[in-house]
């Protein structure tokens, strides 16, 4: 499993109040810890600072570079902002993301071209975010076909279905996980991801309902999610999952997190 490391993102308090005092100590360390608790990427997002989002951006980028060695996921709704992050990490990034609008991909497509990232593709299109899996599945195809025509190779590219709440139809999970069944059969090579917190949006016992909902799409094959690694609980059904599913040689990895106090029973 994939995991990009969700916490450095200013809508979060502490980020937010960090990256205001120029705290590099205390980023930084968020930093080397979701690196220590197994993260791949670490996502870095600041969208939340309308006027100072590339300068923070930037910023954010250099320190956690000096405190990692592993890459990052450049996170904004702003191609500029992309763009510049992309000239000042040191390894490839993920980029998060490119979606079938017309409009956000031509913004977003001149970043990529060259096979310089890998990508999030937002299954959706101008029509906005698909309720049925045949059209979350028809976007992934286009997505991926215009991605292909950039030079990216599927290796590359990290198709997100949008999962949408239970609390609005009860449906949702199913069609979620149908539509990353489905790309994963028909689109080889590709990954999929997703954010998780969509899921439980107005229930009760949110992250329960978030873990339990990991291992259904690690089932139908979901490989990589934007998660907090920091979280024990749902890291503790990631391993599980990833072990029962097959996708832990000798359970080695599971047994080393036990090990290491990892693992919360």
């Amino acid at each position: 499993m994939i995991i990009i490391g969700e916490r450095i993102n200013t809508s979060r308090k502490s980020i937010d109040e960090a990256v205001d005092k120029r705290d590099r100590a205390f980023l930084q360390d968020e930093a080397r810890k979701q690196e220590a608790a197994g993260a791949a990427f670490i996502d870095v997002n600041c969208g939340s600072r309308l006027k100072s989002e590339c300068d923070d951006f930037l910023w954010l980028l250099d320190l956690i570079q000096e405190a990692v060695s592993m890459p990052l996921c450049l996170d904004s709704p702003d191609p500029k902002v992309l763009a510049a992050g992309l000239k000042q990490v040191e390894q490839r990034p993920l980029i998060n993301s490119i979606t079938l609008e017309p409009d956000r991909f031509d913004e977003v497509a001149p970043i990529l071209e060259g096979d310089v990232a890998d990508v999030i593709g937002l299954c959706m299109d101008e029509t906005g975010i698909p309720n049925t899996t045949e059209k979350t599945v028809e976007n992934a195809v286009g997505l991926v076909k215009k991605l292909e025509a950039l030079g990216l190779k599927r290796s590359s590219i990290y198709l997100d279905p949008l999962i949408q709440p239970l609390s609005t139809d009860t449906e949702n999970g199913n069609t979620a996980l149908a539509s990353i069944t489905t790309i994963m059969e028909s689109l080889s090579g590709v990954h999929t991801t997703c954010g998780l917190s969509n899921v439980s949006y107005g229930l009760p016992e949110r992250y329960l309902i978030n873990r339990t909902f990991l291992v259904c799409a690690m089932d139908k094959g979901l490989d990589s999610a934007i998660i907090d690694p920091l979280d024990k609980k749902i890291m503790t059904n990631l391993l599980t999952a990833e072990m029962i599913l097959g996708r832990d040689e000798y359970c080695g990895n599971f047994i080393d997190a036990m090990r290491d106090g990892k693992i919360a029973s």
